[in-house]
C-alpha cells in the first residue's frame, strides 16, 4: 500500500501489540491499518521529530521542533498536550515511554516547574501525583490539569481555571523511607506543615545528615536542637569521628534515654551513661555503670541522690546522704536550716577538731539557733578563743567574756568597747562612758553617742533626739575637764550638742502637733514653742527638723490668738516652698481668712524685755534677744515664757544696792552688756529669786535673777532647764522623771 506524505518522512515506529504503524511528516502523521488497508492522517503544527508508543500500544507520543509533545490514543485522536518552558526554543529530539510503569487513563500532563522528578496528570475525574519511581498519590478532581508549580496545581474545567493545593507531606515520606533526606528537604520546601518540618529534621538528624536537620530545624525556630547540631559540627571541626556517639547523644536529647546509654556503653563512655541515669534519677540503672566500684563514682552517685532528695523536699535523707559521701558542708547546711540540733551537736562532736570549715558552720548554726553554749563548745575544740569571746559579747554574756578577758587581756578591745555600745543603748551612759574609759577610747564614746543620736533623728524619734544630745554635750564636757589638750575642742561640741537639744526638745512638740490629731498643749504654748524655734532656723537647719512644719504651727496659732501680721508673714514664707498634700487645702484657707484680718499683733502677745522694758516684735530678725538692750531672753522650758534675767557676778563690793542700777539701759546699745552684781548684793537677794545653774567644771556657774517673784520657778539639778514650778511638778509626775534629762526624781541631787 502507498503511503504518500506531502513532506519527506521524519521517523516510523510500530506499535507493540497490533499491525499498526505510524510515519511522521514535517506537517503530518499517518497510521496504517492493514485489516482496512487504507491511511488515516493527522495534521501538525510543527515538524515532527520523534514518536513512540506505549508497551500496550495504546497511546502514541509525538515529539516536535516546536517543544510540544502530544499523546494521542491509537485512532490518533489527541488526548494530551505538554508544552515545554522554552516552546521553539526547545525542540523535542527524543521520545521513549517508561517501560515499567504507564498511564492509561492520563488526558493530561504537567510537571512541576519547581521539582524536576515531580509530575501530575489527570484522567477519569482523578488527580495523580507522581514523584520519581514513587507509586501515584491519588485524589479526586474535575478537569484537566495545566500546569503545575511548588505545592499548587492548576486546573482547567470547563471555562474555569482554578489552583488546587496540594500537601507535599507525601512525597517528602517517600524520601523519608529511603532515607533520602536532601530530596525530602527539597520536597518540603515546595509546602509542608511544622510537624512534617519536625518529622524531616527528626529523620535527618538520625541519620546524621547534619545539614539537612539544621536547616529544618531552623525552619521551625527549634533553638535546642540547633545547639545540639552546633555541638557536635564543633566536635567534627576538632576531630571527632564516631558517628554512634553523635547518635548517643541525639537519642538522649530525643528522650531515648536507654538507647543514648547502650551507645555510650558502646563507644566506652561509661561515666557519659552514668551522669544520663543520675541526671534522670534512675538510680537502678545507674548503678550498672558504675564499673568497678570507683570511690569517686560511688561518691558522685550518692552526692546526685542526696541532692534528688533535697530537690524533693526530704532533707533529713539528703542530709543522711551527705555525710555517707563525706559532704559534710552540705549535711551541716541542711541540719542548720532544719533547726535540727541534736544531729548538729552529733555532728560537731565527730569532727575532727583539724576541720574547721565544718566545725566553724556548726557554730555559727548553733548561735543562730540559740543554742550559745553548743556554739562556745565548738570553738573551744577548734581553740578560737576569739570566736569565742565575740560569742559571748554578741550574746550579751558578759561576765563569761570578762573571765576570759582577765586570763587574756589581748581580747579588750573587743570586750570593753562593745559593752560600753550595749551599756549605750540600754540607757545606762555612766556604766558606759566607765567602759569606755577602761578601754581608753573616750573618742569612741562620743562617736557611739552621735551615732545613737543621729538615728534617733533619721527615725524621727524626736522625744529621744533632746535626751540624747544632753547627754552627748555633758560627756563632752567631762572629756573638756579631763583633757586639757581637747578642752576647746569639746567645749565647743558641748555648747553645739546643748544647742541641738534643746532644739529637737522643741520640735518633738511641733512634730506632735501636726501629725497627731490631738494636741496635749496650750494653743500659747505652741505660739512660743513656734516663735522660739523660728528664732533659731536663721542659719543651717537641723536634721530633721521641718520650717515647713513650723511655719504652719506658727501660722495656725498666730491667726488663732490675733497675730494677724505674723500670721500672715508665715503664710507668705510657706507659699515659696513645697507643702505636704494633706495641709494644701487649710493652708490656702488660712492664708485667705489671714487676709481678711487687720493687718496688726494683739498687744497681749507682744514679748517685754525684763531689763529694759522693751516690746520686741513676734518676729526678731536677731533672734531671742532683745532689740534693745540685746539681753537673751530665757524660757521656760515647758511654756517657752520669758521668765528670769541673767546675772553676772562682781568683786567689787562699793555699792550698797547696785542691782536696780543696773537694770538700767541706755537705749540703742549694739553689744549686749550683762547685769554685774557684787558678792554682797547676790547674799542678800531672796534665795527664790535667784536660780543658778551649777555646771561642773571647766564650765563656770550661772545666776539669774527672776523678775517675777510671784511665778514660781524650779531648776532640774541634772540639766539645768528652768521650769514654771506648777509645769515641772505635772511633767514629773507623768514621766517620772525630768522632761528633759529623764534624770528620776528619785535620784539624789
Amino acid at each position: 500500500m502507498n503511503n504518500q506524505h506531502n513532506d519527506s518522512i521524519r521517523c516510523i515506529a510500530y506499535n507493540p501489540v497490533t499491525h499498526l504503524l505510524v510515519s511522521c511528516s514535517s506537517s503530518d502523521f499517518g497510521l496504517w491499518k492493514p485489516e482496512k488497508k487504507s491511511v488515516s492522517k493527522h495534521k501538525t503544527n510543527s515538524k515532527i521529530t520523534c514518536c513512540g508508543w506505549t508497551d500496550d500500544g495504546q497511546y502514541l507520543a509525538v515529539g516536535m521542533m516546536n517543544g510540544v509533545m502530544s499523546i494521542s490514543n491509537k485512532n490518533g485522536e489527541e488526548k494530551v498536550k505538554i508544552e515545554l518552558p522554552g516552546g521553539a526554543l526547545s525542540p523535542v529530539w527524543s521520545i521513549a515511554w517508561n517501560p515499567s510503569k504507564y498511564e492509561p487513563n492520563a488526558t493530561s500532563v504537567a510537571w512541576n516547574t519547581q521539582c524536576e522528578d515531580m509530575l501530575c496528570f489527570s484522567g477519569n475525574r482523578y488527580l495523580n501525583i507522581k514523584t520519581s519511581n514513587f507509586p501515584v498519590h491519588q485524589q479526586k478532581l474535575q478537569g484537566f490539569v495545566v500546569g503545575y508549580n511548588g505545592s499548587k496545581i492548576f486546573c482547567l474545567h470547563v471555562y474555569a481555571m482554578s489552583a488546587v493545593e496540594v500537601p507535599q507531606s507525601a512525597p517528602m515520606y517517600q524520601y523519608l523511607e529511603r532515607k533520602m533526606y536532601k530530596e525530602a528537604y527539597q520536597i518540603a520546601c515546595l509546602g509542608v506543615t511544622d510537624s512534617d518540618w519536625r518529622e524531616l529534621a527528626m529523620e535527618a538528624l538520625e541519620g546524621l545528615d547534619f545539614e539537612t536537620a539544621k536547616n529544618a530545624f531552623i525552619r521551625i525556630h527549634d533553638l535546642l536542637y540547633l545547639e545540639l547540631i552546633n555541638s557536635i559540627e564543633e566536635r567534627k571541626k576538632r576531630g571527632e569521628t564516631n558517628n554512634e556517639l553523635f547518635l548517643a547523644d541525639v537519642s538522649a536529647y530525643q528522650g531515648k534515654f536507654h538507647k543514648a546509654a547502650k551507645l555510650y556503653k558502646k563507644t566506652c563512655n561509661d561515666p557519659q551513661a552514668l551522669n544520663l541515669y543520675t541526671d534522670l534519677r534512675m538510680l537502678g540503672y545507674s548503678q550498672d555503670f558504675l564499673g568497678s566500684g570507683d570511690p569517686k563514682d560511688t561518691k558522685m552517685l550518692i552526692t546526685k541522690q542526696a541532692d534528688w532528695a533535697q530537690n524533693m523536699n526530704e532533707p533529713k535523707a539528703a542530709a543522711e546522704m551527705y555525710l555517707s559521701a563525706g559532704e559534710h558542708m552540705k549535711a551541716i547546711e541542711i541540719i542548720g536550716d532544719n533547726g535540727w540540733v541534736d544531729m548538729l551537736i552529733d555532728q560537731a562532736r565527730k569532727l575532727d577538731k583539724a576541720e574547721r570549715e565544718p566545725l566553724s558552720k556548726c557554730a555559727f548554726f548553733f548561735k543562730k539557733l540559740q543554742h550559745h553554749g553548743y556554739a562556745a563548745e565548738t570553738y573551744m575544740k577548734m581553740g578560737y578563743l576569739k570566736s569565742l569571746v565575740l560569742l559571748h559579747v554578741e550574746t550579751n554574756h558578759w561576765d563569761e567574756a570578762f573571765e576570759i578577758l582577765e586570763k587574756h587581756p589581748q581580747f579588750k578591745d573587743d570586750v570593753y568597747v562593745p559593752y560600753a555600745q550595749w551599756l549605750a543603748e540600754n540607757d545606762h551612759f555612766e556604766e558606759a562612758q566607765k567602759a569606755f574609759h577602761r578601754a581608753g577610747r573616750q573618742g569612741e564614746a562620743v562617736k557611739v553617742l552621735e551615732q545613737l543620736t543621729h538615728n534617733t533623728v533619721v527615725e524621727s524619734r524626736f522625744n529621744d533626739a533632746p535626751y540624747y544630745y544632753w547627754m552627748l554635750s555633758m560627756q563632752c564636757l567631762d572629756i573638756a575637764r579631763e583633757n586639757e589638750e581637747k578642752k576647746d575642742e569639746m567645749l565647743k561640741k558641748f555648747h553645739k550638742f546643748q544647742h541641738l537639744a534643746e532644739l529637737y526638745h522643741v520640735y518633738h512638740s511641733i512634730q506632735r502637733y501636726t501629725d497627731e490629731p490631738f494636741s496635749s498643749h496650750l494653743q500659747e504654748t505652741l505660739f512660743n514653742i513656734s516663735r522660739f524655734l523660728l528664732h533659731n532656723l536663721t542659719k543651717d537647719i537641723p536634721l530633721g527638723i521641718s520650717s515647713v512644719y513650723t511655719l504652719y504651727a506658727l501660722a495656725k496659732q498666730s491667726k488663732a490668738l490675733g497675730a494677724y501680721k505674723l500670721a500672715r508673714h508665715a503664710y507668705e514664707k510657706l507659699q515659696g516652698q513645697w507643702i505636704p498634700a494633706r495641709f494644701q487645702e487649710s493652708l490656702e484657707l488660712g492664708s485667705l481668712t489671714a487676709r481678711s484680718k487687720p493687718f496688726i499683733d494683739s498687744e497681749e502677745l507682744v514679748p517685754m524685755c525684763y531689763r529694759c522694758s522693751t516690746n520686741n516684735p513676734l518676729l526678731n530678725d536677731q533672734g531671742n534677744v532683745c532689740i534693745n538692750c540685746r539681753q537673751p531672753f530665757i524660757f521656760s522650758a515647758s511654756s517657752y515664757e520669758s521668765q528670769t534675767l541673767r546675772l553676772d557676778e562682781s568683786v567689787d563690793d562699793t555699792e550698797d544696792d547696785p542691782f536696780t542700777a543696773k537694770l538700767s539701759f541706755e537705749q540703742g546699745g549694739s553689744d549686749f552688756v550683762p547685769v554685774v552684781v557684787n558678792k554682797s548684793v547676790l547674799w542678800s537677794m531672796s534665795r527664790r529669786d535667784v536660780l543658778i545653774k551649777r555646771w561642773p567644771k571647766p564650765l563656770q556657774w550661772q545666776y539669774y535673777r527672776s523678775l517675777l517673784p510671784d511665778v514660781s520657778i524650779t531648776t532640774c539639778p541634772s540639766c539645768f532647764q528652768m521650769f514654771h514650778s506648777e509645769d515641772y511638778e505635772l511633767l514629773v509626775l507623768q514621766h517620772n522623771c525630768c522632761p528633759y534629762c529623764h534624770r528620776p526624781i528619785d535620784e539624789s541631787n
